[in-house]
């Protein structure tokens, strides 16, 4: 039996589709690029914007030729998907089933499976590559923010225990992992206990477990033995306190590069987003993690066009692109999403008018990108390159920027000492040191 996956959204959903591969494979199955040799298609759906939720409508429509030439294929679909975009699907696929619940998957199908385990997070994943990896800590969100389905897809969040998390890890350095990825829809608001084994000398009653935060998770991570980076995406401007911040400053692994998504530069707009901060708290921590993290590169995650923005409200995101000098941006065109607070709002700024602003933006971080690479030219830095292209090797700085260099392909994966010869927007050039 063969299987097709495809793989839809964040980062989030590559470690969940890491997992899915675990569970087909344990069952028997063998995976295939193409669909039209598959005797199972699995869809790990995106729903966080309504063009995701169409492209999944016409890929599945793709697949009735598919079913007819093979009767007996089977379509899958899981992910994060609304209760609404379930029902419409019902009845075009053979099984939606909750992440959640990826253990049960071969009940469904009466398959043979040696595998045991309570949360689809213990299910161990196969992952993508042998040297990066990425590790759920906490899933779910409870900001509700009103532009986002998250917390109706995912849930409300559950932290993952610190043991479990600690214990994927070292076996991940043990394989010689250079690249952690930490993964979260908020990961500062992680909250969990460590259970101690010992027994305390004095009483010889067992210690009560040790509450563990994300800065106090990323500290242990840290103090592990072993040559790799720490990444950690995504964080919430309201939850990234001091301690957070002296523990990046301070662990020699964890990279310094934060993306803190501030979604809109105008205040009235952060409100109606339920955006629990303003553009001047949010200023005031860049201030702070910059005069603490001098090396960090920052990024950020705005919305543009969101129902009601102004023109001047617009112009107030440009500010503040102008005077933040963000290294990266994402940069997303408001779509109307149901289910969401947002969606009961008019969408009243034109798609012509959200290119424009979107040029505009991309244009401010264009040049802001370009002044804070030209800083690395004549700089030593680490790399790692992940992949090969046209005779260059392409990969990550410490800091992510992308890097090209020219080397041999058995570098993949390994780091290495590159020098910068040159910056571009986007990327650096450099040459092997």
């Amino acid at each position: 039996m063969k299987y097709h996956l495809i793989t839809y959204g964040c980062q989030m959903n590559k470690s969940d589709s890491e997992r899915i591969v675990t569970v087909l494979e344990n069952c028997g199955f063998e995976p295939t690029p193409k669909e039209s040799e598959a005797d199972l298609i699995l869809i790990n759906a995106c729903s966080v914007r309504q063009s995701a939720v169409d492209r999944i409508h016409g890929k599945i429509n793709n697949f009735k030729n598919l079913k007819r030439k093979n009767p007996n294929l089977k379509i899958i679909l899981t992910g994060c998907l609304l209760k609404a975009d379930q029902k419409k699907f019902k009845d075009r696929v053979d099984l939606i089933f909750d992440i959640r619940d990826l253990s049960l998957l071969p009940q469904f199908f009466n398959l043979k499976t040696k595998l045991k385990v309570k949360s689809y997070l213990q299910i161990l994943p196969k992952y993508q590559t042998s040297f990066r990896a990425y590790v759920p800590i906490i899933i779910g969100c409870n900001n509700f923010c009103s532009y986002c389905v998250v917390p109706y897809t995912r849930g409300q969040e559950i932290s993952r225990p610190a043991k479990e998390i600690l214990c994927e890890i070292k076996s991940l350095i043990d394989r010689g992992y250079k690249e952690i990825w930490l993964l979260g829809e908020n990961v500062n608001s992680y909250q969990s206990f460590l259970t101690l084994e010992e027994k305390s000398p004095q009483t010889n009653q067992e210690i009560s477990p040790k509450k563990v935060n994300f800065p106090e998770l990323l500290k242990m991570i840290n103090d592990l033995p072993g040559n790799f980076w720490i990444r950690f995406t995504s964080s919430h401007p309201k939850d990234f306190s001091d301690q957070l911040i002296d523990v990046i400053a301070s662990c020699k692994k964890v990279a310094k590069y934060i993306n803190l998504p501030i979604q809109s530069g105008d205040n009235q707009i952060l409100k109606k987003m339920n955006r629990p901060y303003t553009v001047e708290q949010y200023k005031a921590l860049v201030k702070k993690i910059r005069k603490k993290i001098p090396e960090v590169c920052l990024s950020t995650d705005v919305i543009v066009g969101f129902p009601g923005e102004t023109k001047k409200q617009f112009q107030n995101t440009v500010k503040l692109f102008k005077e933040i000098k963000f290294d990266m941006a994402y940069i997303a065109q408001y779509s109307k999403r149901a289910g969401t607070a947002a969606a009961k709002l008019k969408d009243n700024v034109s798609h012509q008018e959200k290119e424009r602003r979107d040029k505009i933006l991309t244009e401010v971080l264009k040049r802001t990108a370009l002044q804070n690479n030209q800083k690395y030219i004549g700089k030593i830095v680490e790399a790692l390159p992940e992949k090969m292209v046209k005779g260059f090797l392409i990969g990550k700085t410490k800091t992510f920027k992308t890097v090209k260099f020219k080397g041999k392909e058995n570098l993949i994966g390994k780091f290495v000492k590159v020098k910068i010869i040159d910056a571009l927007p986007w990327g650096l050039k450099a040459k092997l040191s």
